[in-house]
């Protein structure tokens, strides 16, 4: 358990309130593709998979964004952590983040194009979550001091792990990267608890 309490701990996930997509403790769940289906039903493909073990769907990718980050440079950032890792994108169950960047454009464009649901979480959530590297621009900027990996092992749910640390890109100009990624896993759907 990493001191998650509330109506969500235990559960893996923030429970249903009646209103499609948003859970109670300040989770919501925003679905990639179902936002913008085309009238003919019809879906873009998913991006490319990386060669990687395949695995029971587990995976959390929780992402910390600055404002104006683009969804291919989000999307290339989880390639990469996930292909560096080992790790197949078929296996990402959701990603995540904290509420204030809920309508970011290249979040939800990430989500979209991935079709995978983007849930968020309250800032005073993601803060009680335990991390290894905590930071004090998030906390100035969101209030919290992590996003990523805490969105990632709250998305995870109670038994999460995280598998990978938050990492973001190297900047190629001397300013701060726009964006980080961390990937945490949970226990696949059908599994016992871990011991």
């Amino acid at each position: 358990m990493r001191g998650l309490s509330g109506a969500g701990a235990g559960t893996g996930h923030p429970p249903a309130t009646g209103v499609p997509g948003k859970g109670v403790g300040g989770g919501a769940e925003v679905r990639g593709r179902e936002r913008n289906r085309e009238a003919d039903g019809s879906r873009e493909a998913a991006a490319p998979e990386k060669a990687a073990a395949p695995r029971p769907p587990s995976l959390a990718v929780g992402i910390g964004a600055g404002r104006g980050v683009g969804g291919d440079e989000v999307i290339a950032l989880i390639e990469r952590t996930l292909a560096g890792a080992g790790l197949s994108l078929r296996s990402v169950t959701a990603l995540a983040t904290v509420d204030a960047k809920a309508g970011e454009p290249g979040l939800l464009a990430a989500a979209d194009r991935l079709d995978l649901p983007l849930r968020t979480y309250a800032a005073d959530v993601l803060a009680a979550v335990d991390v290894p590297n905590p930071s004090g621009a998030p906390q100035t900027a969101v209030g919290t001091p992590s996003v990523a990996e805490a969105a990632a092992l709250t998305a995870a749910g109670e038994d999460g792990r995280l598998v990978v640390p938050k990492s973001k890109p190297a900047p190629l100009d001397g300013t701060p990267a726009p964006v980080t990624v961390a990937v945490a896993r949970g226990r696949p759907p059908g599994r016992g608890r871990r011991s």
